[in-house]
């Protein structure tokens, strides 16, 4: 969601970078190739200049690439993948060589063949059989080949208020890992009075849809489902219901979500930072957030992995222009590796970082297994300045369950499952079956425009 991903960019401040002027001109079309034995690669995301530290850190990880691939050179563009401009840009042949997507977009980019396939490039790619199947299988198309590469991942879990658990009698150590666990825990601890509230949920703006696809994903279920080359609604099934339901109880039968409903994101983080809330769905970026806006400290906090079977993730990663030569594709492969995909440069990293005031040791973008996660793990323990304990709960868990991206024309479906959040939330009587099918048929006039 366009929610979660600005508030992701504002934690990757001081590590995410950009270049400079000196280096490389902005704008212009994509450079011809080769030259001398040079290629010269066009990449987008890169930060505004209003993120200095950024372009610096940036600058130095260009300089130091083309040091040691004397043979590539970088062509930085700002800006990343839009869908309003792409296919122009694309048939205008303006469309950098290595472009940056959102997990929801390479599904569609593949079907169109608006990405080049890189199956055959990877093959020698430094670490990647350790990079997890369930984030390489976003970019693999129907033919089973591959078309991109990821950087970045975020999955929902429970921030929770650990002073609070204690004061309820509760384990910050041993966190819900059910619904119907966090339904107990949130009893207590709105039983401990002063306007506190145990469990919290968004339900306007289109963020209220989001959580609410997230509950059904870890109550086994779906929001969409392609069937014989169409996508139909999904939700109107027991998982759906459970999930309705589950809300519906904590609302109303045991008053433990508040009377204060149609909430936000800044709501809820409010509640938090004023030591108010126990729990609520969120990814662990969120934490930095409320620390900062609400002088708090970080051990005041923890996240657990998202109560079920499955949680909603999503995240980012780079493709290829189709048209790219097979240099520019083998040259920008190199060069997101490198920079994006790199566990040897995980430990200088955090250094570098360490010093501007940038939470490191948060569990973000672990998009490894085995040794290269373990390198990673290593470089973070070594420079975490937040109490990397308080997010075992997570760890351990999430890496167990499913990871489910959002469905095709997602903020539309939101639009509609807002109003069967809203509904819930706000009416004890409200018929969760009808709401149910009404919301279905409108996503299926959503889903029906979807190619």
């Amino acid at each position: 969601m366009a929610g979660t991903r600005s508030r992701r960019s504002v934690i990757a401040a001081g590590i995410a970078c950009a270049l400079t002027g000196g280096l490389a001109a902005c704008g212009g079309s994509p450079s011809s190739g080769t030259r001398d034995g040079v290629v010269t690669i066009t990449v987008n995301n890169m930060p505004p200049k209003t993120q200095p530290v950024d372009r610096r850190y940036f600058e130095e990880d260009v300089r130091a690439f083309e040091k040691e691939h004397p043979k590539i050179r970088i062509d930085a563009r700002e800006g990343q993948m839009d869908p309003k401009t792409f296919s122009a840009k694309l048939a205008g042949g303006q469309l950098e060589d290595v472009y940056y997507v959102y997990f929801t977009d390479p599904a569609g980019l593949i079907q169109r063949r608006q990405g080049a396939d890189i199956s055959t490039y990877v093959k020698d790619m430094p670490y990647f059989k350790d990079i997890k199947p369930e984030f390489l299988k976003v970019f693999t198309g129907p033919d089973d080949k591959l078309y991109g590469l990821p950087n970045g991942q975020y999955s929902l879990g429970l921030i929770y208020n650990r002073d609070l658990f204690k004061k309820a009698g509760l384990d910050p150590d041993a966190p819900p890992a059910t619904w119907e666990e966090v339904r107990e825990a949130a009893k207590k601890i709105s039983a401990l009075g002063e306007g506190t509230v145990g469990y919290a949920d968004y339900s306007k703006n289109n963020q209220g849809g989001w959580h609410l696809t997230s509950w059904v994903y870890s109550m086994g279920g779906d929001i969409a489902v392609r069937k014989d080359g169409a996508w139909k609604a999904a939700f109107d099934s027991e998982a759906g219901r459970n999930s309705l339901q589950m809300l519906h109880d904590m609302r109303w039968s045991d008053n433990s979500m508040g009377s204060r409903q149609l909430l936000q994101i800044e709501d809820v983080q409010k509640m938090m930072g004023a030591g108010k809330l126990g729990m609520y769905m969120a990814g662990p970026d969120n934490i930095p957030t409320i620390v900062k806006q609400f002088e708090r400290e970080y051990e005041e906090y923890g996240v657990a992995a998202m109560p079920g079977e499955a949680t909603l993730g999503g995240g980012n990663g780079f493709m290829f222009n189709p048209r790219a030569t097979p240099e520019k594709i083998k040259a920008g492969i190199e060069w997101v590796q490198w920079k994006y995909l790199n566990p040897d440069r995980t430990e200088f990293e955090d250094k570098r970082a360490s010093g501007n005031d940038v939470p490191i040791g948060l569990p973000l973008d672990r998009l490894f297994s085995g040794q290269a996660q373990a390198k990673q793990d290593a470089a973070h323990a070594k420079y975490a300045n937040v109490p990397q304990g308080n997010y075992k709960p997570f760890v351990e868990r999430n890496a167990g369950l499913e990871q489910k991206v959002e469905p095709p024309n997602a903020q539309q479906i939101y639009t509609v499952l807002d109003g069967v959040m809203q509904a819930v939330l706000t009416k004890k009587d409200a018929d969760l079956d009808q709401l149910l099918a009404d919301a279905s048929k409108k996503v299926d006039g959503i889903l029906a425009t979807v190619k």
